[in-house]
């Protein structure tokens, strides 16, 4: 028993190392710049936080149609990934924040409105509380963009650079070596030589 909340987090771990951790050095190994993953991961992000479940992948791939080699498409499909469970917590923020810009009537989130919205009681209100949300995402969405970019940007400034050095500077290192080696191996021969051409003229 006391090894299995061990083996949940083990499990956990592993899960989010195959589908997060290992795309994401995947990514930053073919060297994108690190404005372009800022920018990838905010928009990624941002599209993921829309309220709407199961739409999300569909509006990053027509952004990503649409800005091209603007985006770092595989970001920006990991950051919608990682949004998940962001956009679920946030749909009330955002049907709030529309009511408050529309000055609407609040949705009753309780068991009774739920009944109602099963049986088809509240129809009125549920298409009123998604165009109450849509709104709210459509006014918070941009400017959560861009606190994102400020924020992510210098990570990912630190992050490329250690990367290109870490990758890049072993092969350096063995290259020199072998050429060190190399001289050593053609001074000893020379050496050598020198010997033996001393020894012949002796005799």
């Amino acid at each position: 028993m006391s090894n299995s909340p061990k083996r949940g987090v083990g499990a956990i771990g592993s899960w989010l190392h195959n589908k997060v951790v290992d795309p994401f050095i995947q990514i930053l190994s073919r060297g994108a710049e690190p404005k372009q993953l800022a920018f990838s991961t905010a928009l990624g992000i941002s599209l993921g936080l829309f309220p709407i479940v199961g739409v999300t992948v569909f509006l990053c791939g027509m952004a990503i149609a649409v800005l091209g080699s603007s985006v770092n498409a595989p970001t920006v499909m990991l950051a919608n990934f990682v949004a998940t469970p962001l956009e679920l917590s946030l749909m009330v923020v955002f049907l709030r924040f529309g009511e408050f810009v529309t000055g609407g009537a609040h949705f009753p989130l309780t068991t009774d409105a739920l009944k109602k919205v099963l049986t088809g009681e509240a129809s009125t209100e549920i298409f009123r509380s998604i165009f109450n949300a849509l709104l709210g995402w459509l006014v918070l969405a941009p400017l959560i963009m861009g606190a994102l970019y400020i924020i992510l940007l210098p990570g990912f400034v630190i992050l490329v650079h250690k990367f290109k050095f870490s990758t890049g500077s072993s092969p350096k290192l063995a290259t020199s070596s072998s050429t060190e080696l190399r001289l050593k191996v053609v001074e000893h021969k020379g050496e050598e030589d020198m010997l033996c051409n001393q020894s012949l003229d002796s005799f």
